[in-house]
């Protein structure tokens, strides 16, 4: 009866913990920037002390905005109506929230700082003149742009319909990133039959019109062109 109750008191605190994770989007916020963290942690060759103030910075951060969901979720329990307690209340408990976020920043600055500042000038350097960062960074921006268009445009989705197609932006750009990296006639003429089709599909599918395509493989084009010729 009593590992039984354990059991179902561990259960209950996973329980919660997921709840937090699902319901509370700064959770998600410090719980994904807290993977990247000790991810990164793993190749910078930490001490025993370090890595272990690390855990705990990271357990403080996550407690506290735990305790702060906890307290808001009792005070709207208790009373649905506005009260200068149940403020104080939370505004304390997010102020905690902000303490412990601020000591994580400065934590995270002493430990990672130095280390990341020896190699960053290399990595720099590494990333720009290499082709696979060139063609993420012309990729990125092709999908921001496209995004931007239809945002202010007010039609379509990022991939489905609007004044621009995404998917010819997209194609077109891979096959000019493949023309610069390739350097190979016959292969660059492969890749922009390849993003011909893709637009052709589009259109096809009535899902663009001639001129959206047209708009997304110019796009997709000058983009390409813009990020190898500029950058790189």
């Amino acid at each position: 009866m009593k590992s039984r109750n354990i059991i179902d008191s561990f259960n209950y605190a996973v329980a919660g913990i997921i709840y937090a994770l699902k319901t509370q989007r700064n959770l998600r916020i410090h719980f994904s920037i807290a993977t990247v963290v000790l991810f990164t942690s793993l190749f910078l060759d930490f001490s025993r002390l370090e890595f272990l103030m690390l855990l705990l910075t990271i357990a403080f951060v996550m407690v506290s905005e735990m305790i702060n969901t906890s307290i808001e979720k009792t005070i709207d329990m208790i009373t649905e109506e506005y009260h200068p307690l149940a403020k104080i209340a939370k505004n304390v408990a997010a102020g905690a929230v902000l303490i412990s976020a601020i000591n994580a920043i400065v934590v995270g600055y002493l430990l990672f700082f130095d280390r990341i500042n020896l190699h960053s000038n290399l990595i720099l350097f590494k990333l720009k003149n290499s082709p696979v960062h060139l063609t993420f960074v012309s990729l990125l921006l092709v999908i921001i742009i496209t995004v931007v268009i239809k945002t202010i445009a007010q039609s379509g989705t990022p991939f489905k319909g609007g004044i621009v197609s995404g998917h010819a932006a997209v194609a077109f750009l891979l096959a000019t990133s493949i023309s610069f990296l390739g350097e190979n006639v016959l292969i660059t003429t492969l890749a922009y039959f390849i993003a011909i089709l893709v637009g052709e599909s589009r259109i096809e599918g009535k899902i663009h019109s001639v001129f959206e395509v047209f708009m997304g493989s110019i796009l997709g084009v000058l983009m390409g062109i813009l990020v190898f010729q500029i950058i790189g």
